[in-house]
């Protein structure tokens, strides 16, 4: 589609957060919450607006429509010059087992309905996207310009390369077996609670939260995997400020850093290789150090996570914070399954690879294990933390099984390989709550972790909450957490005075359609 210049809207400005642990006072950098698609909630969770833009199609494209319109073809083969923009954002249900690690589901498309009406795919290419990454968190799946209209149904269209990967806890260090199962459909019919109305070009964005209910989707028999997946989704319409379309998370490489220290944007090449721009201002943080001075010296070496919304004027997205993964040009992320010693400085860690770039590298295999030797030198960062803590509270002898991770340095040609740069990532850890340990008075509780992150995480662990906290899907209030409640919790894992501890961002209850947002203070 073709993009046509906007003026740059400033977004919100956010209020950094206070969080305690234990007896030291840390100031957590913390995002407040996202703004929820409920109307009625605090002016203080609203999240600043972002801004997100797709490159044109192709040349003769442009110059044949201009800026009016698209020439797109709908699957029924009909065409329009009536076409707005839409996107995807995809997240998960928790797994059904605790060894599951990876579920990556191909989707060939996405198509909206009513009745005979079908607007064309909302994916720009078949993407394969695991889906048990997010847990807890969100991050775009694609978008696209489809036909305008109201669509009362959605029609998801599945592959055949899909993939579970599950944790083998029998050897040590763990080790990464993988299944590929069969889907019971490759369709999936889904009518909108909500109609989704596609505007005009130039019209505000909206789109689709898709959540594959892994608890549902997996069968098991007898505490094992069968090998089949029945592939159910929730999918619900979403405005462009609404909660479920917050991009937690969107890691791409830079293709045009920015052109100067008062430059308002640079471009990045996404996962499926298709390129965003993205806006910065005064109010976009930065992670780990780095700065828009730092990423325009790294040029197209750097590689960037960006968490951000969409625009209303330009489909751009304008970032809340960005930071600098890599300045070497390689990159990958995943869970810590494994760290020597158990105690003091790191030498070695092993984690599970869920997503690198570039791909290919045989030294970090996509959905295998990687080794990395730790050499002390690294530069370590917090995403969304950002002070004179953060090298307090992670370095090579804060790191522990369990931790959400990213790590950035030259392309590995050997295992194990040294890194430059490891930054710890908000994930979602799924448990149960410890009887008698909730402190209402502290904002903490005890939780004894389930699942993937469960296998090498002791238990229990201490759950701290600061006013940045809020409770999501069923839990309105500290209040709501009753004893041995199921309960996940969307955070940073810590090892602090030698004890492992979560400082959550989110508290979410497993009623996972109930979309109100809560601030804990």
């Amino acid at each position: 589609m073709r993009l046509c210049a906007a003026p740059i809207q400033a977004p919100f400005r956010i209020t950094r957060p206070v969080i305690r642990v234990g007896p030291a006072a840390v100031q957590l950098a913390s995002r407040m919450p996202a703004e929820s698609d409920i109307h009625n909630m605090s002016p203080d969770t609203r999240m600043k607006l972002l801004k997100l833009a797709l490159l044109p199609f192709s040349a003769a494209l442009v110059a044949t429509v201009g800026c009016t319109g698209s020439m797109v073809a709908s699957n029924g083969g009909t065409q329009s010059l009536n076409t707005g923009p839409a996107f995807v954002v995809g997240t998960d249900a928790p797994a059904p087992l605790p060894s599951v690690v990876g579920v990556k589901i191909q989707l060939e498309s996405i198509v909206l309905t009513n009745g005979s009406t079908k607007s064309n795919n909302l994916l720009v290419n078949p993407v394969t996207v695991d889906f048990a990454r997010f847990n807890g968190l969100q991050g775009l799946v694609d978008m696209n310009d489809v036909q305008t209209g109201t669509y009362t149904a959605v029609t998801i269209g599945l592959g055949t390369s899909n993939e579970i990967d599950y944790l083998n806890t029998s050897a040590a260090p763990p080790t990464i077996s993988t299944i590929t199962p069969t889907l019971t459909t490759s369709t999936v019919n889904i009518t909108l609670n909500n109609p989704l109305t596609i505007s005009a070009k130039g019209g505000v964005p909206v789109g689709l939260r898709m959540d594959l209910d892994l608890g549902q989707s997996i069968e098991t028999s007898g505490g094992g995997i069968t090998g089949t997946i029945n592939p159910t989704f929730d999918v619900k319409t979403v405005a462009r400020t609404d909660n479920g379309a917050h991009i937690d998370e969107f890691i791409g490489s830079v293709t045009t850093a920015p052109s100067s220290a008062t430059a308002t944007s640079f471009v990045i090449t996404g996962p499926h290789g298709e390129a965003f721009t993205i806006n910065i201002s005064s109010s976009t943080e930065w992670d780990g150090g780095a700065s828009q001075s730092q990423l325009i010296s790294d040029g197209s070496n750097a590689i960037v996570m960006v968490a951000g919304q969409f625009d209303p004027a330009d489909q751009t997205l304008d970032a809340d914070e960005i930071s600098i993964l890599s300045d070497t040009g390689f990159y990958a992320g995943g869970l810590v399954t494994y760290v020597t010693p158990a105690t003091g400085a790191a030498t070695d860690m092993q984690f599970y690879v869920r997503h690198v770039l570039p791909s290919g590298l045989s030294a970090v295999p996509l959905g295998g294990i990687a080794n990395v030797s730790i050499t002390g030198n690294e530069k370590y960062g917090i995403y969304w933390m950002h002070n004179a803590f953060t090298n307090l509270l992670f370095n090579d002898a804060a790191m522990t099984a369990g931790q959400e991770i990213s790590v950035g340095g030259p392309d590995p040609t050997a295992s194990p390989f040294t890194v430059k740069r490891i930054h710890l990532r908000n994930w979602g850890y799924n448990g149960t709550i410890v009887a008698g340990s909730r402190n209402a008075a502290q904002g903490t509780f005890q939780m004894n972790v389930k699942g993937f992150a469960g296998q090498v995480i002791p238990s229990p662990i201490t759950v701290y909450l600061g006013t940045g906290a809020d409770f999501r899907y069923g839990f309105g209030a500290f209040s709501d957490l009753a004893d041995s409640a199921s309960i996940r919790v969307v955070g940073i894992l810590l090892k602090y005075n030698g004890q492992t501890v979560l400082v959550a961002r989110h508290i979410d209850g497993l009623t996972l359609t109930d979309t109100a947002v809560a601030a804990w203070q």
